[in-house]
């Protein structure tokens, strides 16, 4: 056991001493923040002015509604030229739903609509004259509304930038509202009759206490510690196979073995990189985690969504079984070859198990309870997915999860006893790649 304890702590400190390691602890969480909040704070940045649109109408009543709708204050006085500016909505953790639909319209352009009469003149030499605007870069495109336009006539779009899917969705839009409330007061419908009835119902989920369910925190829960894995075996997957070969390359565990035997050493690299990788991922999870509440706090809103205690006890202990299961996959092919880049590639496709996880949980969702279900939340290269599924969808039984867990586990300790016997035998061949029989053989006779 003080052997097994040695080998630990030295994989343990001797990376946690590294220049990389205080770098890359420190580079972490600016990251993290560089790709969560720095595209947000790009997409509300106004690039080049707004988007100018002249309307020629037609109809010669539909401009104003037109205008008004884009600039999203109903009745509002309506100006040519006058640009449409939404208002910014406070999004925070305690952000309503419309709260943050305000957001997701955010990204929309900005728009700057002109109104341009035809006073008497051929449709053909008002589009000549809005097209020689458009060369000289006097507006940036135009909407043409036919007279007939509330009889199902097609209006006409043209623009500059034909790839600006943003703008056009954002007129088609608004123009089928407005044509849709004036169908609806052409056939003697009141305005707030229309707009009561196109009232949206919000259906309000809740538990069998009557208290509302966080079902959908509890599946964005799941899925993301899914990615957590995936992207800790990505990162750190390496660093375990790189442990594995380090002593490979330089001949030193040959005396090691003299010393003690290949099952702790094995272990104990393997929890010693482990330890290292957890390490750094709590110092990125606490730093997180403080952030998001000053700026919930910052903000003025911050409500925690009600979660059994349990549940995150459970997120817990599905994450470090799949960890430590992934991490073991990478310590099995490390033993079996002689440089990181053979063993990354051979490690990739079990990997994929992970992600199939995902696809699998998707049909877990519907039905947690079915036999697909039971055996991919017992099968340990899926539980640390299907099985979180599971418990945030319709919480199966106890004992269902306490064996997911053990075979989990029990699952690691056999890769991990597998790796070192390959890794032992392995240690003495020179010159070449191990084969499968070759592998099998190994095994057998350590």
């Amino acid at each position: 056991m003080n052997k097994l304890f040695a080998v630990i702590k030295r994989e343990y400190v001797q990376r946690v001493r590294t220049r990389f390691f205080v770098i890359a602890t420190i580079l972490g969480p600016i990251l993290m923040a560089a790709f969560t909040v720095v595209p947000g704070m790009l997409m509300m940045v106004r690039t080049g002015g707004p988007t100018r649109i002249a309307v020629v109408d037609q109809t010669d009543n539909t401009y104003a509604a037109l205008a008004s709708e884009l600039e999203g204050r109903a009745g509002a006085p309506v100006k040519s030229a006058t640009p449409f500016v939404p208002t910014e909505p406070a999004v925070g953790p305690g952000a309503s739903q419309e709260q943050m639909k305000q957001a997701g319209r955010m990204t929309r352009n900005n728009l700057s609509l002109q109104q341009v009469t035809i006073a008497g003149r051929p449709l053909a030499d008002v589009k000549k004259e809005l097209e020689a605007r458009i060369q000289a870069r006097d507006i940036d495109g135009y909407v043409v509304l036919p007279p007939n336009l509330l009889k199902g006539e097609s209006p006409e779009y043209r623009a500059r930038n034909n790839a600006d899917l943003f703008t056009k969705e954002t007129i088609q839009s608004a123009i089928g509202k407005v044509v849709r409330n004036q169908r609806l007061e052409a056939a003697g419908i009141r305005q707030e009759d229309i707009e009561r009835a196109s009232a949206s119902v919000e259906l309000r989920s809740v538990t069998e206490t009557g208290q509302e369910s966080q079902g959908e925190f509890g599946f964005v829960l799941s899925f993301g510690m899914g990615m957590w894995i995936y992207m800790s075996v990505l990162l750190y997957g390496q660093l375990v196979l790189g442990a594995v070969i380090e002593e490979k390359e330089t001949r030193i565990a040959e005396i090691l073995f003299s010393s003690m035997r290949s099952f702790p050493l094995m272990m104990g690299k393997l929890i010693g990189v482990s330890l290292v990788a957890l390490t750094q991922m709590s110092i990125w999870a606490l730093t997180f985690m403080g952030l998001s509440v000053w700026a919930a706090a910052a903000a003025g809103s911050f409500r925690l969504p009600h979660i059994a205690p349990i549940i995150f006890v459970y997120v817990l202990a599905f994450f470090l079984m799949g960890y430590f299961i992934y991490s073991t996959v990478y310590a099995v092919v490390g033993s079996m070859v002689t440089t990181t880049q053979e063993g990354g590639q051979l490690a990739m496709p079990i990997v994929l198990l992970l992600v199939a996880g995902f696809f699998l949980s998707f049909n877990i969702i519907r039905n947690p309870n079915s036999p697909v279900a039971f055996w991919a939340s017992m099968f340990p290269f899926f539980a640390p997915i299907t099985m979180l599924v599971r418990i945030v969808t319709e919480t199966p039984p106890l004992w269902q999860i306490l064996l997911s867990l053990v075979i989990g586990f029990a699952t690691a300790t056999g890769l991990i006893w597998l790796a070192s016997r390959i890794y032992r035998v392995g240690m003495l061949m020179y010159g070449k790649k191990a084969s499968i029989p070759e592998v099998i053989r190994w095994v057998r006779q350590a």
